[in-house]
Order: structure tokens, then C-alpha cells, then sequence
């Protein structure tokens, strides 16, 4: 059974645009005792008005799809990195798009990590129980 994180003070903000990926990340993420931590939303446009709005209580932790409507997560990842209110917030990108190029100029931008969208729900479990271990457990043990 998965550790049960009890803090009500954090939240992931999931900013991703397909509804499946949304269902299958609240699953994944739930599986991890972390379902009441996510705040989604579809598109750049709501992430950055979400990220400006939440003066006080940032998220913890930005998962970014790239490939998303109005505004897409390369525009998004460049604009919460140059405020100085949310460039501290770790970014790890979310995206079928496997491009070096692509995935160096998200490091350039700012991202801390770079996932590339798995194909099947057992490895998409896989990840976010990597993103629990190696992200959340030390931001949650802060507070």
C-alpha cells in the first residue's frame, strides 16, 4: 500500500489539454495517495491565470504538457521562469514529444525534468511513483 500524504498545504498543478491523460494522470496519481494535491488544468492560458492568481500558495510542483492549445508549455515554462514568484516552482515536462531538440530547449527554458508520455497505464504508474519518490517526499517532509 502506498504512503497516504496527509498535508493539506501543497498542490500539483497539471496543466494538460487531453481529457484521457488527465483521467489516467488522476489514477496514477491517486494510486499514490496524492489525488486531493491536483489541480488541472487544459491549456497554457488557465496555467498561467491559475499560477498568477495563487499568490500565496504556489504549487509545489507544475506537471507541463507541451503540445497544448492558446498557449503551449514552451510559451508557458518561459514565462513562469522569468517571474520571480514562480521561477523557484519545479517544472517537469510531460509530453509524447521525444525530439532532443526539443527536450534541450526545455532544459534551456527552465524545466527541471523532461517526461516523455508513456504508451500503457503500468509505466505511466511507474513515473508518477518516480515523481512521488524523488519530488514530492522532500517538498512534503518541508512542511
Amino acid at each position: 500500500m502506498k504512503e497516504q500524504l496527509t498535508e493539506d498545504k501543497f498542490t500539483i498543478l497539471v496543466a494538460e489539454d487531453d481529457a484521457d491523460d488527465r483521467f489516467l494522470l488522476q489514477a496514477a496519481f491517486k494510486e499514490n495517495g496524492l489525488e486531493g494535491h491536483l489541480q488541472f488544468v487544459e491549456n497554457g492560458v488557465e496555467a498561467m491565470e491559475y499560477l498568477l492568481s495563487a499568490a500565496k500558495h504556489h504549487p509545489k510542483l507544475i506537471l507541463l504538457d507541451l503540445n497544448m492549445p492558446k498557449k503551449d508549455g514552451r510559451e508557458v515554462l518561459s514565462e513562469l521562469k522569468r517571474l520571480p514568484e514562480l521561477s523557484d516552482i519545479p517544472v517537469i515536462i510531460f509530453s509524447t514529444t521525444h525530439n532532443e531538440l526539443e527536450m534541450k530547449g526545455c532544459y534551456d527554458l527552465g524545466a527541471n525534468s523532461y517526461i516523455v508520455k508513456p504508451d500503457n497505464y503500468e509505466k505511466l504508474l511507474h513515473i508518477i511513483t518516480g515523481i512521488h519518490s524523488q519530488w514530492l517526499k522532500p517538498i512534503v517532509s518541508l512542511l
